[in-house]
């Protein structure tokens, strides 16, 4: 049996975005996390306690657990500098983090491969959707929409914010014969979630080839043959115009991509950005407004903002 390096950081849930950027620009083999938000913030219903863990609750309600698996000859100590490290070079530029702690310790793979499993279970958002992990059991009602995924490594298990917040929106804003291109898939939930609205075509790009890879395999749980799923540079590796275009990042990258964004945005598209906080909302709405869109819509949850845009018409 395996064994691996352990690194679990506790920390607030809003500073869970920023840990998760640093975790995957190292060489990490795995990461899960514990977020009782998941828990408190959904609708109370037989979805919701039925599945609870109580060690969710651990540290707390206001509490959220990162853990984070290294080879077993990595050095702990270094990878414990590096994040605190990072943590401060990001206070240094203004970033608010909150207090945390990092503990460390060797695992057996079983007691972790499977761990962060138990946290991620059926959820339902928008009107229509069921975001179903694949080991889990859900009949659908009515007319839900399953999405059977099994996120891994990559962004996106349908618990975030920002990703419900964003799949609502497609949701709200597909059309008939819609194309859309997902920006930084992720494990390409909202990809697949367009594609099984009934857009015709769904294009999703991501930097990170663990992410590609990911979301290739969830393409193929939901057996669905008009997703690609590309790796590159984001805007640069996709071809043609989109009917919707849709970004789950930070609003720094946002910023970057929008003079992309409106080359490849039909007339009458729209844009749908998230993975803003609140205090970078005006920034990105600027930023949208600089390069010719309208903002049509702005929707919040908790920290998180989702700007829905259009290219403004004399």
């Amino acid at each position: 049996m395996s064994t691996w390096n352990e690194i679990k950081i506790v920390l607030q849930e809003e500073d869970l975005e920023f840990i998760q950027g640093v975790l995957y620009t190292m060489d990490v083999r795995g990461v899960s996390i514990e977020d009782p938000s998941d828990i408190l913030g959904r609708e109370q219903g037989p979805l919701t306690w039925d599945f609870a863990d109580i060690n969710i609750f651990e540290y707390g309600k206001d509490k959220a657990v990162v853990r984070a698996y290294f080879n077993i000859d990595v050095d702990v100590a270094e990878i414990v500098r590096e994040i605190e490290e990072k943590i401060q070079e990001a206070k240094s530029f203004g970033v608010q983090f909150h207090e945390y702690e990092i503990f460390s310790e060797e695992v057996n793979e079983d007691d972790w491969a499977n761990e962060w499993k138990k946290y991620y279970k059926p959820t339902k958002i928008g009107e229509r959707f069921v975001v179903k992990p694949l080991w889990e059991e859900y009949e659908p009602k009515g007319d839900e929409i399953i999405l059977h995924m099994d996120p891994g490594m990559a962004f996106g298990t349908g618990t975030h914010e920002t990703t419900r917040m964003c799949l609502e929106a497609v949701e709200d804003y597909m059309k008939k014969d819609t194309t859309v291109f997902d920006i930084g898939t992720g494990s390409g939930i909202l990809a697949i979630g367009a594609s099984k609205l009934g857009a015709s075509k769904v294009v999703g790009v991501d930097l990170d080839i663990v992410a590609v890879d990911s979301a290739k395999e969830n393409v193929g749980y939901n057996s669905l043959e008009n997703v690609e799923i590309l790796h590159g540079n984001l805007m640069d590796v996709v071809d043609g115009t989109a009917d919707i275009i849709v970004a789950n990042i930070i609003a720094e990258i946002i910023l970057v991509l929008i003079p992309d964004v409106k080359k490849k945005l039909h007339a009458d598209g729209v844009f749908i950005s998230s993975g803003i906080i609140r205090e970078k909302e005006e920034m990105v709405r600027n930023g949208l407004r600089e390069n010719g869109f309208m903002v049509k819509e702005v929707r919040y949850e908790g920290e998180w903002v989702c700007i829905i845009a259009e290219v403004a018409h004399a």
